[in-house]
């Protein structure tokens, strides 16, 4: 072998590698499938699910509001008579919802009032609902524990989540991580030169021009700092764009619980720029949105039988801060989407919001609690009893909103 051809062949292998195909027991069909996607760094529901009826939310964002529907190429898209989408998700997750496989629950999250992402973090993950904690028995593990012999868990991520940690032994799986390639500059020059000419040319420069993208959005210095530790090493959305289909192949073929955090959603400076349709938010809102779609259809028909949970640790402030950002909150928004999913809805307790209704007349209050929604997601995907249920959330109330 010439050694042109040789290090071709090499550097190919090198940077396939996270794509090798990852050998597992098939998971077995017709069986329910549950993903949970943790936004790290607490996104803003808040311009995610717009109340653009209420006039309270216009004065409160003078900034970075996102126009009402009607309102120009920038506008939200009604979903109902309270509430829009945010314009970012109207090629990606617009589609699900009018197919009916996409809802929402607002004024959703814990009773945790630290507004710490640390300690709120791992309070969901946990899932224990107690004041002590032990750091080795995470909720998605004791779910996989109740399962028994059906399920095939996997984490997607560097490693292991606190959520799936525990007496069950699970397997972890690393995505791209942000500014972790092991290849500096003049080894990316002398590997695009190596392809140069060639047919896969195109594909090397374009996974290189990912992987620069990703590192810069997570690079830190002063306020950001905060952001890259909120995320805990997660993949930013536009990793998560690249690894998506990935994940979703693995998981039709070959397992029915996985993990996946995105990093990069604590957004305190310049959230939005002209309006909150644009900016920060709206292009990591895109970036999610293209990840979970180009999810769905990677899974193909396995698509029928999965449920999707993306969540984060709280909220922000209902009004925008003194830098066009926001700041620590309580009360989010969760999606559910699946191809068994009843969607089309907007579902759990709502309120008017105003500064009668706030938290503290700050933020959004929990009308939802974590893991009453997903206790009775649980009973609901598995025909899981009481007594497994509190297994998994001792102390729970699970709550069946009929979302699958």
């Amino acid at each position: 072998m010439q050694r042109r051809h040789f290090l071709q062949t090499a550097t190919a292998a090198a940077l396939a590698a996270p794509m090798t195909r990852l050998w597992a027991a098939p998971a077995a069909q017709g069986q329910p499938k549950f993903i949970l996607v943790f936004l790290r760094g607490a996104y803003d529901a808040t311009n995610l699910l717009v109340p653009h009826a209420n006039d309270f939310y216009y004065a409160s964002r003078p900034h970075i509001a996102v126009p009402r529907p009607g309102e120009g190429a920038d506008a939200a898209i009604a979903l109902n008579a309270d509430w829009a989408l945010h314009p970012a998700l109207r090629e990606s997750l617009l589609p699900l919802w009018q197919a009916g496989q996409l809802a929402f629950v607002p004024f959703a999250g814990t009773r945790d009032m630290t507004r710490s992402h640390f300690e709120t973090q791992d309070h969901i993950e946990l899932g224990q609902g107690t004041q002590t904690r032990d750091f080795n028995d995470g909720f998605l593990n004791r779910l996989v524990q109740q399962i028994g012999a059906r399920a095939r868990p996997m984490a997607f991520t560097a490693q292991l989540p606190l959520s799936l940690r525990g007496t069950q032994r699970v397997p972890n799986l690393a995505i791209a991580q942000a500014g972790h390639s092991g290849i500096d500059d003049r080894q990316r020059a002398l590997i695009e030169s190596m392809w140069t000419g060639s047919a896969q040319g195109a594909a090397v420069r374009e996974g290189f021009a990912v992987r620069q993208t990703v590192k810069q959005d997570m690079q830190a210095s002063g306020w950001q700092a905060e952001m890259a530790a909120a995320s805990r090493g997660a993949v930013a959305p536009k990793g998560f764009v690249a690894e998506a289909v990935r994940i979703g192949g693995l998981m039709r073929d070959s397992f029915n619980v996985g993990f996946i955090d995105v990093g990069g959603w604590d957004m305190h400076v310049n959230e939005a720029s002209d309006n909150g349709a644009k900016g920060q938010l709206a292009d990591k809102l895109a970036a999610l949105g293209q990840g979970l779609a180009g999810m769905a259809q990677a899974m193909g028909p396995a698509w029928r039988e999965t449920t999707v949970v993306v969540l984060s640790e709280f909220g922000r402030t209902f009004r925008e801060n003194g830098n066009r950002g926001t700041d620590h909150g309580h009360g989010t928004v969760y999606w559910v989407l699946g191809g068994a999913v009843r969607g089309g809805r907007i579902v759990g307790e709502q309120i008017v919001q105003s500064p009668s209704t706030l938290n503290q007349n700050r933020d959004d209050p929990v009308l939802s609690d974590c893991r009453d929604l997903l206790g009775g997601l649980f009973q609901r995907l598995w025909g899981l009893r009481p007594s497994q249920i509190e297994a998994i959330f001792p102390g729970a109330k699970p709550v069946d909103l009929r979302l699958v």
